[in-house]
């Protein structure tokens, strides 16, 4: 299996686990969504992406609702995503992605929680060509089988397709999104979950007492409300996830 795999294996998935946290940053979603391409689905690739995804995590029906009105209301204010870069302790790089409508207050955050836990932020560039962005669908496995389904989308991008517990998983770079969902729909598979990802080339091994100081760092940052996803090149143990 491929570097897609054993990341996802690896993942921790209780940083997406908070289920108040997964509903702030899917609204955010559907803000920037319909900002972007209208406050239907029909028309809207990004918007019908996004509704998959608060349906994966059993947001209810009436809070989509809620939250596409919101975003058409015209004083919803427009969140930006911003990239930060920079290293924790014991030299493990570290990429985080936030959605923000008050940048100064998310580069204030994200600084004091680097200095207060010995790492570094770093400069735009600065680690960022150390992980490989990728576009990620989660099918319904139901009549599929992954080996002929990689065949087959190879052509439109995949790189990597492979079963887990709750359906078949398709790993491509970031620019094949947008192809993949549309073959995808196409052919009436059905998407139960798709997203971005930012899979580190290379992962470093550390002591348990050095990784706890990484932890320290990594939790500092995700529970900030401005945070979508957290990125490290700390090695994981596949049994943690």
């Amino acid at each position: 299996m491929g570097r897609a795999f054993e990341f996802r294996k690896a993942r921790k998935m209780k940083r997406w686990s908070a289920m108040a946290k997964a509903f702030t940053r899917i609204g955010k979603d559907i803000v920037m969504a319909v900002k972007e391409g209208g406050p239907d689905p029909a028309s809207n690739s990004r918007l019908r992406a996004v509704i998959q995804n608060a349906k994966s995590v059993n947001m209810p029906k009436d809070n989509i609702e809620r939250a596409i009105k919101k975003a058409s209301d015209k004083e919803q204010g427009d969140y930006k995503e911003v990239l930060f870069e920079g290293y924790a302790p014991h030299g493990i790089a570290i990429l985080v992605e936030t959605t923000t409508d008050n940048n100064n207050r998310t580069v204030a955050n994200i600084r004091s929680y680097f200095n207060k836990c010995d790492g570094n932020l770093g400069t735009s560039g600065s680690v960022e060509f150390m992980f490989d962005h990728t576009c990620n669908f989660r099918i319904n496995s139901e009549g599929l089988d992954p080996e002929e389904l990689e065949l087959e989308f190879i052509d439109f991008g995949a790189e990597e397709v492979f079963q887990d517990d709750d359906g078949i998983l398709i790993y491509a770079p970031f620019g094949s999104f947008g192809t993949i969902q549309k073959e995808l729909e196409s052919r009436e598979i059905e998407i139960l979950s798709s997203g971005f990802e930012r899979i580190p080339q290379v992962t470093k091994k550390i002591t348990p007492e050095q990784a706890a100081d990484v932890e320290k760092l990594l939790e500092k940052i995700e529970e900030d409300d401005d945070v979508q996803n957290v990125y490290h090149t700390m090695e994981e143990s596949s049994s943690e996830g």
